[in-house]
């Protein structure tokens, strides 16, 4: 299994209400692509809600081999929800594991 975890922060400016709104845009898009992307195990994405954290946002997502996660990171689906993602967020980190 491939676990895909990226994390964001919104943009800089954003009200409280214009963050839950994209975080709920956000969880949908990425979270639809699961039915259309062979091999994914898993799609879920989490808001913060712990003072803790220092991400407002995180994909957690598990697929069956590498090529999957390849092939999901193409999907017309994923790179249409990049585009807003893009738009609402800044400072993205990733970190791709294999077990």
């Amino acid at each position: 299994m491939v676990h895909h975890i990226v994390c964001w922060n919104f943009k800089e400016g954003m009200t409280a209400e214009e963050k839950q709104q994209a975080g709920e845009i956000i969880k949908q898009k990425l979270e639809e692509i699961k039915p259309h992307a062979h091999g994914a195990v898993s799609i879920e994405v989490k808001r913060n809600e712990l003072a803790s954290s220092n991400r407002d946002l995180a994909l957690l997502s598990v697929f069956e081999t590498v090529e999957d996660l390849n092939g999901y990171q193409v999907h017309p689906m994923h790179v249409e929800a990049g585009k807003y993602i893009k738009s609402v967020t800044c400072d993205r980190t990733c970190f791709d594991y294999e077990e």
